[in-house]
């Protein structure tokens, strides 16, 4: 469990994969290397031609707890994935998760084709035991904190199991990650009345509540739930999530749009704002992809993936960086799938073919 984990494990970086370019990532790394919550080990995988030189000018070419793999070829934002994968052997994408599949690596990270991210990690690591389908978790802040949406669009359709599944996986995130003792879940529907809802959510409903104290489950909540600091854990479909993902960050620009139009319509209004500032640079802080977590998890795979936006700054990649390394030292996979087939036996299911835990992480 917990403790067969290496202290801080090995992440490997995908450094190519960057809207700003390679030498953003160099910078989070270097930043990830230090300070609380420091990752012991990193391998930057890209072109080396391009990697070592900000390597050097970051301070970092002779750290020993910095290591580059050479990849030759970058999958690109609007390449697809599945041909990506095939014409593109030796992408840092792709190489990075070899790392992890090879055991020379216990997490990846990368800011790339979010698709081929998806696609090369399920083909490559596959689903632990218990898990038919990895579930993509998105954290997003609240009133208060943050709450973790789980699943963001790996995938559109899900059956009442994967659901309660998607339950397991994000409650042992927020455990390891956002060191939560007991998050509160909470299953999202259109009412929080009893067998309000499809056939698809009653029946997960009723999963939720059969495994008992494995889940700090609040129950069924609906949209005006999700901003009030009323659950942890956000479960759903991905079609459901990913709808739900985009309407927020579209209503979070559109709102900054409309506040700078306002704002700039009389001197008065500009010197308020003026005088407003420390407001505003507050309020972006609680809303930064650093605080938030930096990093979208892949949960659910024999090893672990975190995906930042193209976009990230340095700040937000390395603290996804941190969250990989937060993964590695609780070894969250074994807590999942002690928790999968303990769930399986509570519901009755056939467990013996998630019984066997995962094969504990080799020590540095």
């Amino acid at each position: 469990m917990a403790g067969t984990a290496p202290t801080g494990g090995i992440i490997a970086v995908d450094a190519m994969g960057s809207d700003l370019g390679p030498s953003e990532v160099i910078a989070a790394v270097r930043l990830a290397l230090e300070g609380a919550g420091a990752v012991d080990n990193v391998v930057v995988v890209g072109d080396r031609a391009v990697v070592e030189p900000l390597l050097s000018s970051a301070g970092l070419k002779s750290d020993p707890r910095v290591t580059v793999f050479h990849a030759s070829e970058v999958i690109e934002m609007d390449d697809k994935p599945m041909q990506a994968l095939k014409r593109k052997k030796d992408a840092s994408m792709i190489r990075a998760i070899e790392l992890v599949k090879a055991g020379q690596a216990h997490a990846v990270l990368s800011c790339g084709n979010t698709g081929a991210l998806m696609a090369c990690a399920t083909l490559k690591l596959r689903p632990l035991e218990g898990i038919d389908r990895p579930a993509l978790a998105a954290a997003i802040p609240h009133k208060t904190g943050r709450f973790l949406l789980v699943d963001a669009g790996a995938n559109p359709e899900a059956d009442p199991e994967h659901l309660l599944h998607n339950a397991i996986l994000g409650s042992n995130y927020c455990k390891a990650v956002f060191g939560m003792k007991a998050p509160r879940v909470g299953l999202l529907t259109i009412g929080t009345e009893e067998g309000k809802g499809n056939k698809r959510i009653n029946e997960a409903h009723e999963m939720f509540k059969q495994v008992g104290d494995l889940l700090q489950y609040s129950g069924p909540i609906e949209g005006f739930h999700v901003f009030a600091n009323h659950v942890d854990v956000v479960v759903c479909d991905g079609f459901t999530g990913n709808v739900l993902l985009k309407t927020c960050e579209s209503l979070v620009d559109m709102f900054k749009d409309v506040l700078k139009d306002e704002l700039r319509k009389n001197p008065v209004r500009m010197a308020g704002a003026l005088l407003s500032s420390g407001a505003f640079k507050a309020v972006k802080r609680r809303f930064s992809a650093e605080n938030a977590g930096g990093g979208a998890p892949l949960l659910g795979l024999n090893g672990y993936v975190l995906k930042a936006h193209g976009s990230s700054d340095r700040l937000a990649m390395a603290s996804a960086i941190r969250s990989a390394g937060g993964l590695v030292k609780c070894d969250m996979n074994h807590m999942n799938v002690a928790d999968l087939s303990l769930a399986h036996s509570r519901l009755g299911v056939q467990a013996a073919s998630i019984a066997q835990a995962v094969a504990p992480l080799p020590q540095q």
